[in-house]
This record gives structure tokens, C-alpha cells and sequence, in this order.
């Protein structure tokens, strides 16, 4: 395995990490603080999504990555997230309470 495939498979496990620290968040809530832990579920999905910007940028600075983060694709993502929440609003699956609103996303 060369210093690449470290890399990327450190990437991968990041990506696994930052899933989990999300169920957790929703089983069990942002604010919630798991035995034995210091840290919010907020806190502990922020500390992980670092984790995943630093390797990132360990993979851009060797040149496997290239141009990202990317503002035009991220807005683009954006534009389309809300694009399919309001759709999912129209078919009754997705309420736009008080838990999120438009000043937290953008």
C-alpha cells in the first residue's frame, strides 16, 4: 500500500465515523452527552467532520485531490437539497418545523 491508499482508506474510515456520530445525533440527540464522554453529539460530529477536512487536505497536498472544496458545486448541492426537501414537504414526508430553518442552512 503506498502513502495514496493510506490516505484514501483514511478517508473512507472518516467518512464511516462521521455517519455513526450522525445516528447517534439522531437517536439520541444533539445535545446529548454519552456516558463517560466529555463532548455533545453536536461537538463530537464537528470534531469528526475536522478530521475528514484534514485528510482531505493530506490528499490535496499530494495532489490526488484537486480544486475542492469546490463554492460552485457546493452551492450546487444546496440549491439541490432544497429542491428535494420541498419536494418531500409536497408529499407530506418532511416537516419544515422549528428544528431547521433556512438561516442555518446557507
Amino acid at each position: 500500500m503506498n502513502t495514496r491508499d493510506h490516505l484514501l482508506l483514511i478517508l473512507a474510515e472518516e467518512c464511516a465515523e462521521v455517519a455513526q456520530r450522525i445516528t447517534k445525533a439522531l437517536r439520541f440527540g444533539l445535545d446529548e452527552i454519552q456516558p463517560e464522554q466529555e463532548l455533545t453529539n453536536e461537538q463530537r460530529l464537528g470534531v469528526e467532520l475536522c478530521d475528514l477536512l484534514a485528510m482531505m487536505e493530506m490528499l490535496q497536498s499530494l495532489g490526488v485531490l484537486t480544486a475542492y472544496p469546490d463554492r460552485a458545486l457546493i452551492e450546487e448541492k444546496k440549491l439541490k437539497v432544497a429542491k428535494y426537501m420541498n419536494y418531500s414537504s409536497t408529499l407530506g414526508l418532511l416537516d419544515h418545523g422549528p428544528d431547521l430553518n433556512e438561516r442555518r442552512m446557507g
